[in-house]
């Protein structure tokens, strides 16, 4: 009897952590997944909060990067120029949108689009780390932002509808 009673008691507490913390540190980790791969293909902007690293410019696609869609990532249906290019903008783009918790189920639905074409046709026995990104990303979709997002606050904005 005394397991039960500490599992429903374990389990109460659980239920309690509030859902924006934890929206947060997913939005953050997700994020900082996708910027830090987008940052591979561009020159001239480099931002990395954690290193303290800031180079602020306009960013131009680095070579290597079509390279490496042309040889390593082979999309069958996609230029490797328009591929790089569109990865790289978007691992830019939704990451920030992420963070800022502004579109965040759009953000969340695009990243997991890029996560599942990067399953299917870049890296398929990739599928552990895949799946944690899509179980963030599902969530972020399912739930939204939480309260500390740009979301909320836009949303608690609007005039009551009648």
């Amino acid at each position: 009897m005394m397991p039960i009673r500490l599992i429903n008691q374990l389990n109460s507490w659980f239920s309690r952590i509030p859902y924006s913390p934890i929206a947060l540190l997913g939005r953050f980790a997700i994020a900082a997944t996708f910027w830090k791969s987008g940052q591979t293909k561009i020159d001239g902007l480099a931002i990395d909060l954690i290193n303290g690293e800031w180079t602020l410019g306009w960013p131009t696609l680095r070579p290597l990067a079509i390279i490496l869609f042309k040889e390593e990532y082979q999309l069958p249906w996609l230029a490797p120029e328009w591929a790089a290019l569109l990865a790289a903008v978007a691992e830019h783009l939704f990451p920030l949108l992420l963070l800022l918790g502004l579109a965040t189920r759009l953000s969340a639905f695009s990243l997991l689009i890029m996560t599942m074409v990067i399953q299917l046709w870049v890296y398929p026995h990739a599928y552990p780390l895949h799946g944690v990104w899509a179980a963030v990303l599902l969530l972020l979709m399912q739930r939204g932002a939480g309260i500390i997002s740009v979301d909320h606050w836009l949303a608690h904005r609007r005039p009551p509808s009648r």
